[in-house]
């Protein structure tokens, strides 16, 4: 079954990280990633860029309204994904675990729903 690892954080706890903290936190990120493709549980997964590189796209009556940033009241923010394939929850969440982000913020762990008739 997929699943899907959403990675959230804080955008200031990024920022706070020294060079080499923050160096060794992408290696560690893209040794994880590898040893799941290994282990062919990886599908994908990307980091995004940051907030404030963001739009939001609602449709309203018809119309498109477009606004910039952040999208929800909270500290925390989407900053990456990761798409896996896990027999069922309980392989998904020891994988979300082993995920190096999973020590500065949160990663959450949602199936992936097969829409019928697809």
């Amino acid at each position: 079954m997929k699943y899907l690892c959403l990675v959230y954080g804080e955008a200031k706890d990024l920022r706070a990280l020294t060079p080499e903290r923050s160096a060794k936190l992408d290696a560690d990120s893209l040794a994880y990633d590898k040893s799941l493709e290994r282990q062919g549980k990886l599908i994908m997964a990307e980091a995004l860029q940051s907030v404030t590189t963001a739009k939001s796209v609602r449709k309203r009556q018809g119309k498109r309204l477009i606004t910039d940033g952040p999208f929800a009241e909270t500290k925390e923010q989407l900053l990456g994904f990761v798409l896996i394939d896990a027999v069922d929850l309980d392989e998904a969440l020891e994988i979300a675990e082993g995920i190096p982000l999973a020590e500065l913020g949160t990663i959450e762990v949602r199936a992936i729903y097969d829409i019928p008739g697809s």
